[in-house]
């Protein structure tokens, strides 16, 4: 069983890594990029039957500090 898990900033907190890659994008000529957000994938191979609340429970204690970051699982 696989479940992905996309991790992204909350709206309002600032995002570094997305202004350098924003600014960098404009310097290459990439005008249209209005803006950026960078997040992370994690990618779980998980055994057979495991619940999304236990995936759920993962990402709360480990994976994503759910004070600035929003999560979305998929399995």
């Amino acid at each position: 069983m696989k479940a992905r898990i996309y991790i992204t900033l909350k709206s309002g907190v600032l995002d570094p890594q997305g202004k350098a890659v924003h600014h960098a994008l404009g310097a290459l000529g990439f005008e249209e990029a209005l803006d950026v957000r960078q997040g992370k994938y994690i990618e779980l191979e998980l055994a057979d039957g495991t619940s999304e609340a236990r995936i759920e429970e993962m990402c709360r204690k480990l994976l994503a500090n759910t004070v600035i970051e929003n999560y979305r699982i998929e399995i």
